[in-house]
């Protein structure tokens, strides 16, 4: 490898994942934030295929299990995630069905697509560059938490409508699964080791292969 491309392994150094400060090889502390210092995680991506499989446990009845109970004089009703952004959408209300589409389907099914993505890119060629993959680590670290947002649109109706004496609202058991689901995969990105991502540039390099 170049001198241009020299990494930080090369120079003796190790960068902290918790603050970013870089520290000379061999320091067992970041002197700045008290982490662990590691080069490298060995363990990275055992963990992340834990949470990331308990994760797609959780999420399976999360679609399949109601999210919401309404309860009437006349009757209740219960909804899945799917189906109360279908009524949303029918009773007018497209903006908000979007909004939990995304928030509830697209997003993390996409997390757990670039989530697999990722960790199988470390072990094998891949067509996209080192950088974009880490921007797209970054991405999915970052939009994790928004995932929530139908958790908190049960909350926030449970809390407002228990004031009605006619009708009445309760989370539905795929509340707790979808909440869950959401964090295990937060908890995958977050074991992910992104610098694990750059060491198959150096294989590659080392083996002949595609140029950083």
């Amino acid at each position: 490898m170049s001198a241009a491309a020299l990494t930080a392994r090369e120079a003796g150094l190790v960068g902290c994942r918790a603050c970013a400060r870089v520290w000379p090889m061999g320091q067992a502390t970041c002197g700045l934030c008290g982490a662990r210092l590691v080069s490298r995680d060995p363990r990275s991506l055992s963990r992340v295929w834990a949470w990331w499989t308990l994760g797609l446990m959780a999420y399976l009845p999360a679609n399949l299990w109601p999210m919401l109970r309404t309860e009437t004089l006349v009757g209740h009703s219960e909804n899945t995630i799917v189906g109360g952004a279908v009524e949303l959408a029918q009773h007018g209300a497209f903006g908000v069905a979007l909004i939990v589409l995304i928030a509830s389907v697209a997003i993390p099914i996409a997390k757990f697509a670039c989530i697999l993505y990722l960790a199988l890119s470390t072990q094998r060629a891949t067509g996209l560059s080192a950088a974009r993959r880490s921007q797209l680590y970054e991405i999915v670290d970052y939009i994790g938490r928004w995932s929530m947002i139908d958790v908190f649109v049960v909350a926030l109706l449970t809390a407002l409508v228990q004031l009605s004496v006619v009708v009445s609202i309760h989370p539905g058991p795929a509340a707790l699964s979808f909440a869950a689901s959401v964090i295990f995969t937060m908890l995958s990105a977050q074991s992910f080791d992104s610098r694990l991502i750059w060491d198959g540039i150096e294989r590659a390099e080392e083996a002949g292969g595609i140029p950083a």
